[in-house]
């Protein structure tokens, strides 16, 4: 394993930082977390559930904390029964956590409460996402967040993987030396599932961070029979103002006890952190604020438009409660003329977005009282962005700089959408790209269960590990989840790879389901000279005649290299069922050149033995069988000189479907949903009903048939079926008279329905 990790910045480092390892979000901040915490009371809830799986495997492992000792690890009936869980636990004196997000937080509010209140240090980890309101979403922004921001708790965020490993251990440094809780919260799926290097904390590094007199100090304020004590009265108003205000000293100081926190991991690993980082050239005149993953996007593109003379400038926020305006101040370029504070988040009514009325608020006391360090008050204009893990690109950042740069910029704004209600959005320049030298894309279309995301896990894992390129990966997955459409995004390079966005021109493009070529544009990121590797049960000789004139327009003018491969079929040879992920992860190696072949197929085989050696030999010699066949079975296909055939990609929804379903829905299920603009959308979030009777969703392999004769008519089929397609009929016979010769019946099996048929439809 090569080693990718920051070199020391101190002697006394506790010690040496671990070499890189692969891995996502949420395990990065469980580590730590499991690490300083003697109990974990968690209930799952997406996409925060992998910290609190995690914990709970490690526990019944025997893995130990700094202490030595195994954390309880204890699920809950509900998030408020975590919450109670949680403030119990540390009323009497344990080292406690939690893993939450979205309405689960919601849900703790109670508790948050009176554990700020009674200034106890814990932090709570969050996985950022929204709130249902005109709908559910299970994805990522700042909603959460921003609605328990008066609860007590400070904010502390991380921007990537390894700011939210880093940020674990800070949050529990500066709660324990404060007393006051913490809240640590990284972007939900694009940070907590993002696959990415981390500089992984070694124990001693851990245990140098976390005080033991403050441990100790947290145990003494311990709720304890031996030491009796009353804590959580009721109060009247003669004091109960006066009792709150008592905090104000706690609070004041709580930045510089985060700074000092920081200065000390920086001490230990070389990386440093501030409350609030400032990237760009020292006279930058235009600057965006922002928080969270979208840092990382908007300081890519600073870099990029620099180079290009661009005086432009971002300054990032981690600690956002308590909010220090002087750290703000400070960290601002005084030549900051217009600034463009985003939000993750809409507060509808309001003035502006938190983070917005926060700065302004600060920029605005410091001008009152002649203390501004850019001399005269700047541009402030506030926007919101990314909501429910809305794509925030390069071309959107570009498009904020451009909006600061006018005259006279819109004071409230929208990017990444089409507002022709409001007519807040901004527009944007879909072929500003900004890829870096050396970068290898890859994008994979599959089905969730289908093993794909699974494969690329392991495949990004093995290419970050063991070669000397950096490495990323995201997987956009779909609400229905399991048997839903999934994206894999990989992205390999000579450098560290900061691009919290989805790819936008691949080098690579594996189709895993062939039904895809008809129903989506797979083909739409291929770069020119791209590899386009299909799995398909129509061979290389036939395949060409089957791909929509679309497809093969797009093959032929972008000079792609086709291949394809029938998975399954080598899947069903190999024993292996529909399992086709190591089948098309041996052909992406062979056609991507990304790491010799051989290594690739030892390195594959590897990962096999690993994830399979508790399910015995036989499924792992299978698995090997299927890697050897896998490249005996790939075929590139000869592209002919133009299109050819009259076969179209048919609609997504038929031309006599309603009106809705052709304006609104079809966009959504052609992947088309982020073209549609405001108006297309209902206000309250009240839809047309059976719109799913429109969708044709084509995932089976095989049709399973009834067999009339052997059925018991239970109707157990009926009943399981997790997509509601086996339907059980019992009629009177006369309804067969107009039927087609090929519609099974049956004589029903059940006394007192004389002349009734019976029939399973699939």
């Amino acid at each position: 394993m090569l080693d990718k990790s920051p070199s020391p910045t101190s002697q006394d480092r506790a010690a040496t930082v671990p070499a890189s390892v692969m891995m996502d979000g949420n395990e990065a901040v469980a580590r730590v977390a499991y690490k300083i915490n003697e109990v974990c009371a968690i209930y799952p809830i997406t996409p925060s559930s992998p910290m609190a799986e995690l914990a709970d495997q490690w526990a019944s492992e025997g893995h130990r904390n700094i202490w030595g000792n195994i954390p309880d690890v204890v699920e809950m009936q509900s998030e408020g029964g975590a919450a109670g869980a949680l403030h119990g636990a540390l009323q009497v004196g344990a080292l406690t956590t939690t893993f939450t997000a979205s309405q689960g937080l919601l849900l703790m509010i109670p508790n948050m409460y009176k554990i700020a209140g009674e200034l106890t240090p814990a932090v709570l980890h969050v996985a950022a996402r929204s709130l249902a309101a005109q709908a559910l979403s299970i994805f990522g922004d700042h909603s959460d967040v921003m609605a328990v921001r008066g609860t007590g708790f400070g904010l502390l965020g991380s921007a990537s993987v390894q700011e939210a490993h880093d940020m674990a251990l800070i949050a529990q440094a500066a709660a324990l030396e404060s007393r006051i809780p913490f809240v640590h919260f990284f972007d939900g799926f694009r940070t907590s599932h993002e696959v990415n290097e981390v500089a992984v904390l070694g124990d001693d590094q851990i245990r140098a961070m976390i005080d033991d007199d403050l441990v100790r100090a947290h145990r003494g304020r311990a709720l304890n029979p031996d030491n009796p004590f009353i804590r959580g009265t009721a109060q009247n108003p003669d004091v109960y103002f006066q009792a709150r205000e008592t905090v104000n000293p706690f609070y004041e100081r709580t930045p510089e006890v985060v700074a000092r926190c920081m200065a000390r991991f920086a001490e230990l690993t070389g990386r440093r952190y501030g409350l609030f980082d400032y990237h760009g050239p020292a006279d930058a005149e235009r600057v965006i604020v922002i928080m969270g993953s979208g840092a990382e996007t908007v300081r890519e593109t600073v870099d990029y438009l620099a180079e290009q003379g661009e005086k432009v400038g971002v300054l990032q926020v981690r600690l956002y409660r308590p909010f220090s305006a002087a750290r703000l101040l400070a960290a601002l370029p005084s030549s900051a003329k217009a600034i463009a504070v985003l939000d993750r988040t809409k507060e509808p009514g309001a003035l502006g977005e938190p983070l917005y009325i926060d700065v302004m608020a600060a920029l605005a006391e410091a001008a009152a009282g002649g203390e501004l360090p850019m001399g005269a008050m700047p541009r402030v204009i506030g926007g919101r962005y990314g909501l429910s893990s809305k794509e925030f690109t390069p071309a959107m950042v570009k498009a904020v700089f451009d909006e600061l740069a006018k005259d006279a910029p819109k004071a409230r704004f929208t990017v990444g959408i089409r507002d022709d209600v409001s007519h807040l959005s901004l527009d944007t320049d879909p072929g500003f790209v900004i890829e870096p030298e050396g970068l290898y894309q890859a994008m994979f279309f599959g089905l969730g269960a289908d093993g794909t995301v699974g494969a690329n896990k392991n495949s990004i894992k093995i290419i970050g590990e063991e070669t000397a390129q950096h490495a990323q990966a995201y997987f956009v997955y779909d609400s229905k989840k399991s048997g839903s459409r999934t994206v894999s995004h990989l992205r390999f390079g000579p450098e560290p790879i900061h691009a919290p966005y989805l790819i936008q021109s691949a080098d690579f493009i594996g189709c895993h389901q062939f039904q895809f070529v008809d129903a989506i544009d797979v083909l739409e990121h291929a770069a020119p000279g791209a590899v386009f590797l299909l799995n398909s049960p129509h061979g290389p000789e036939h395949i060409w005649d089957r791909l929509p004139r679309e497809m093969q327009a797009q093959i032929v003018e972008r000079r792609l290299s086709f291949h394809v491969i029938d998975a399954y079929r080598v899947a069903r040879e190999a024993g292996l069922g529909n399992r086709i992920n190591t089948i098309m992860q041996t052909c992406f190696f062979a056609l991507s050149g990304v790491m010799p072949q051989a290594q690739a197929i030892a390195k594959i085989k590897a990962a096999i033995h690993k994830s399979y050696e508790k399910k015995g030999a036989e499924i792992i010699a299978q698995n090997y069988a299927a890697v050897d066949q896998a490249l005996a079975n790939l075929h590139a296909v000869a592209v002919p000189e133009a299109p050819r055939g009259t076969h179209r990609r048919p609609p997504v929804v038929p031309e006599h479907a309603p009106d809705f379903m052709q304006k609104v829905t079809a966009a959504m299920l052609a992947g088309r949903g982020d073209d549609l603009p405001v108006s297309a959308l209902p206000v309250d979030g009240t839809y047309p009903s059976g719109t799913a009777a429109w969708e044709r969703r084509d995932l089976s392999q095989f049709i399973p048939e009834w067999e009339s004769d052997i059925c018991i008519q239970c109707g157990n089929c009926s009943l399981i079926c997790p997509h509601g397609v086996i339907r059980a009929k019992f009629y009177h016979q006369g309804a067969l008279e107009d039927a087609p010769e090929t519609f099974k019946s049956a004589v029903i099996d059940a006394r007192g329905f004389p002349e009734t048929r019976y029939t399973l439809q699939i």
